[in-house]
């Protein structure tokens, strides 16, 4: 036996069910990207050339982490039937579930907003409607000034865009299953391949997706709907084949891989590094959020910005359970309560940030050194109230109805 059979024979697969606690230090950290990159654009230390105050615009890379994240945990099940044969997940149960860990403290948030910084607005059911439907993006010439929706919401296009992955996931994983099984091959291999490729096809749409927003003249509402961001889904697609290929084939030389990968922790996140300061840069678009980007930068954004992510999440998606490094930097006990709560921490934090910068009418003069600190006290504060008093209902419900997630 050659010493690369004996690596494979002693390697061990990712993890694939059960509760992973350092991709809840993920969620933490993408969380947390998110937050800096709004309070810097709302205090203006992105644009006024203070220092390295541009490095702040790499937050964005927060968004393509969640999307990944979101194709890895919610394709895996599809991606073990694919491969395992295994009948093909309930989209009843599937959407159920869903409904319940995002609608609840959601809806919460638009009474909360309609009923304060809304409130001009809080007779028109247009307005209503488009919030709580997740379709805020696609309404044409609204009263709020951005594509991205009302001022103190507007980080809710990506939830927009993700809930639209959401929907359509079931879908586009028959599509993928009919697919791989046209090939009529019964090596699970041959199966993975074939699966990995047609999830690039999926992917790689998002790139003439981008370039036909462009044309023939620019359409910039289309900058935030659900096609421009099929490559950051993929790439958590391709992560879930990955771990599950690795897991079921007995041989090893695939778990062998992953292994390496994650035992690469530092030269993937030193690159993930190198990656998030040039996607800061202007390459990538304005540093000024409110402007709009040519064709060439949006490339360079969803090639960049995804790049980056699966530099960062490769590691800990590959590294099998208990993995050291994996445990101390991102399943340690506050970065899993931070992941718990970082969906309270994403809903609330523009509400808590725009309000603070028209309170005092400092937006685009504030004091970034000052405001992040007491903003992101603020909204990990408000994300705790979330999670403890809606969410956790919302989770009991879903266990008591449909089980404990997996």
């Amino acid at each position: 036996m050659t010493t690369a059979e004996q690596v494979a024979r002693t390697a061990v697969p990712p993890q694939i069910s059960g509760h992973q606690e350092p991709l809840d230090g993920v969620r933490a950290v993408a969380a947390l990207a998110v937050l800096a990159v709004h309070v810097a654009s709302s205090a203006g230390t992105m644009t006024r050339g203070e220092g390295a105050g541009w490095l702040f615009n790499g937050g964005q890379v927060g968004v393509a982490i969640f999307f990944t994240l979101s194709g890895l945990l919610l394709y895996r099940p599809w991606a073990m039937a694919a491969l395992d044969g295994r009948p093909t997940p309930s989209a009843g149960t599937y959407f159920a579930k869903r409904a319940l860990r995002i609608l609840p403290a959601y809806w919460v948030l638009i009474v909360v907003y309609m009923v304060t910084a809304g409130r001009d607005h809080i007779g028109d059911p247009l307005t209503w409607v488009s919030l709580l439907t997740f379709t805020q993006i696609y309404v044409p010439d609204p009263w709020w000034a951005s594509d991205l929706g009302p001022a103190h919401l507007g980080q809710l296009w990506s939830l927009s865009v993700e809930v639209a992955f959401y929907v359509t996931l079931p879908l586009t994983a028959a599509v993928l299953h009919w697919v791989v099984r046209r090939a009529r091959t019964g090596d699970m291999g041959g199966i993975a391949k074939r699966l990995l490729f047609a999830i690039g096809v999926y992917g790689a749409l998002s790139l003439p997706f981008t370039v036909l927003a462009y044309f023939p003249e620019r359409n910039s509402q289309m900058g935030v709907w659900p096609p421009r961001y099929f490559a950051w889904f993929a790439l958590g697609m391709a992560l879930a084949v990955v771990t599950v290929w690795a897991r079921l084939d007995g041989r090893r030389p695939v778990a062998a891989l992953c292994n390496a990968v994650a035992d690469s922790w530092k030269a993937c996140w030193i690159a993930a590094a190198m990656l998030f300061v040039v996607a800061a840069t202007p390459a990538t678009g304005p540093l000024s959020l409110s402007e709009p980007g040519g064709p060439w930068t949006s490339l360079l954004h969803m090639l960049l910005f995804g790049a980056c992510a699966l530099a960062f999440m490769a590691p800990v998606a590959l590294a099998p359970p208990d993995h050291p490094a994996m445990e101390a930097a991102l399943g340690n006990p506050v970065m899993r309560w931070l992941g718990r709560v970082s969906y309270g921490l994403f809903l609330w934090q523009m509400i808590i940030i725009v309000g603070w910068y028209e309170a005092f009418d400092r937006t685009f003069r504030g004091n970034l050194w000052t405001d992040l600190p007491l903003l992101t006290a603020a909204s990990i504060a408000a994300a705790a109230l979330s999670y403890y008093l809606v969410e956790r209902s919302g989770q009991a419900v879903q266990r008591r109805l449909l089980g404990r997630p997996s």
